[in-house]
Parts: C-alpha cells; sequence; structure tokens
C-alpha cells in the first residue's frame, strides 16, 4: 500500500485541505469541503470541493508516471508502422495547463466537457479546476440502448475535433462521461500537431473498441461510418492490435477488423 501510494503521488488530507482551501480562495467562494473521488487513477488524485467543483491534483510522481504510460503508447505507434505522436510532459503544472487548454478547445468547437476555470500549482502539485459533474455514467456502465443512442454522438464529437487538427489521444470508457444522455469528454491528452492524422486513426479505433462490448461490432462500426470515410475507418484497423494491448480496453479486435473490411468492400460495390 505504502508503495502504491507514492507510485501514484496521493495527496495526504492536510494538502488536500490546503488545496482545496486555495482553490475556493481563487474561484471568490468560501471553503466547506473537499472530498477525494473513488478512482483508480495513477495520474491524478480527483476530488470535489464543496460538492460543486471538481479539482484533479497532480503530482511529480503522477508526472513521472504519465511520462512512462507515454513511452508505451509510442513503442505501441511504432509497432503499428507509424510515427509516435504522444507527448511528455515536463511538470505537474504543464499536464494540468494542457488540461485545461484542451477542455476550452474542446468547448469552443462544441464538444460538450465539464467547464474549464482555472490551473495553478501548489506546493509542487498542479491542480485544475473544472465544474463537477455530480451524475453521470461512463461509457462501460450504460445499458445497451443508451450505448446506441450515444454512439453516433461520441463519433460526431470526435470528428469535430479532428476537422479541427485536434485529438483526444485517451479515449477510453472512464473518458467519456454520460449524463441525462449528454456526452462529455475528459481527460485529453496531448498529441503531436504533426501527426494528428495518425492520431485521429487511433482515435477512432479507441472508440470502435470502447463501443464494440457495449453495442457489438456491426452497430459500432455503422454509427462511425456514419460520420468516417472508409479510409480513416482502414487506417483505424491499424492500431487494433495495440489497443487491444491495453489494459483498459477489451474488446473484439478480430471482429472488428472484420466488421470494417466487410463495410468498405460493400462500398466500393456500390
Amino acid at each position: 500500500m505504502a508503495l502504491r501510494r507514492l507510485l501514484r503521488g496521493t495527496a495526504s488530507e492536510t494538502e488536500l485541505e490546503a488545496v482545496g482551501r486555495e482553490a475556493a480562495d481563487r474561484q471568490d467562494t468560501t471553503f466547506e469541503s473537499v472530498r477525494p473521488l473513488e478512482a483508480d487513477n495513477w495520474l491524478s488524485t480527483p476530488a470535489v470541493l464543496n460538492e460543486s467543483l471538481f479539482l484533479k491534483l497532480i503530482s511529480t510522481q503522477n508526472t513521472v508516471v504519465h511520462g512512462l504510460l507515454t513511452t508505451g503508447r509510442n513503442l505501441g505507434a511504432f509497432s503499428s508502422g507509424n510515427e509516435a505522436f504522444f507527448k511528455r510532459f515536463s511538470t505537474p503544472l504543464e499536464m494540468a495547463v494542457h488540461e485545461l487548454e484542451a477542455t476550452r478547445a474542446m468547448r469552443s468547437l462544441g464538444v460538450n466537457a465539464p467547464e474549464p476555470l482555472e490551473a495553478f500549482e501548489h506546493d509542487g502539485y498542479g491542480v485544475l479546476v473544472l465544474e463537477f459533474l455530480p451524475a453521470f455514467e461512463t461509457l462501460d456502465d450504460l445499458g445497451r440502448g443508451t450505448a446506441e443512442r450515444v454512439a453516433p454522438t461520441l463519433f460526431d464529437a470526435l470528428a469535430r475535433l479532428h476537422r479541427a487538427g485536434l485529438a483526444h489521444g485517451d479515449l477510453r470508457s472512464e473518458n467519456v462521461l454520460v449524463t441525462d444522455d449528454d456526452l462529455y469528454f475528459v481527460d485529453a491528452t496531448k498529441v503531436s500537431e504533426a501527426a494528428v492524422e495518425d492520431a485521429r486513426a487511433y482515435d477512432v479505433a479507441c472508440a470502435l473498441a470502447a463501443l464494440e462490448p457495449l453495442v457489438g461490432a456491426t452497430a459500432a462500426v455503422a454509427a462511425a461510418s456514419d460520420v468516417y470515410p472508409d479510409t480513416v475507418l482502414l487506417d483505424a484497423v491499424e492500431y487494433m492490435g495495440f489497443v487491444n494491448l491495453r489494459p483498459d480496453h477489451t474488446f473484439g479486435a478480430l471482429t472488428l477488423r472484420g466488421e470494417i473490411e466487410k463495410t468498405a468492400a460493400a462500398d466500393t460495390d456500390t
């Protein structure tokens, strides 16, 4: 437990309260309470302030772990025959500022994301302050009917990012929040502008991987093909093996590959 806490850089109760008080002061509100949120997260300590603001505390250890994960993801990109496109962060504050800016960029494009408020540094922690969504389900918590309803919205939101030359970079079920059938993206990571097309294909592969266990390969590919041309879906196939190695994705890679190839062949025939 001590080693796990050290690696994660989890904030103590005293540190969490100090951050909460500073965040409350910066947001011009009275400090009432701060509590950690239950999450198996190696990249931050999530918390809620006054039951109305979301705090993400990023430690030096979190930044180191993020760097190690980034190296692994870039090796995965190389193994798929493409350039590395994930970028590292030097400091916890840099991680927090990036997510603040990425969230602002998503919202400016009409993509739902919690309202970004600020990022600051406190005693070595990078701190991100966002709107708190009090009631939501992550994508993998949804029943089939709800998942089928939001699948087109998911790909439409991704396409908005991609048309603007952006990418999410870490699309998985835990980073897609759903409340009253409204879909929100969180935790976008940093990708190289020079390799955004590869990152786009990776995003689509991750979205298909997240949806396939919920709605099946046929419905997932159909939702994607309503938004993306076959060329993008075929590019996404190149990343299926890499995505399937990640512990946060469990899906039928071969089934998805077959469905994409079948859809592309049918479109060629017509």
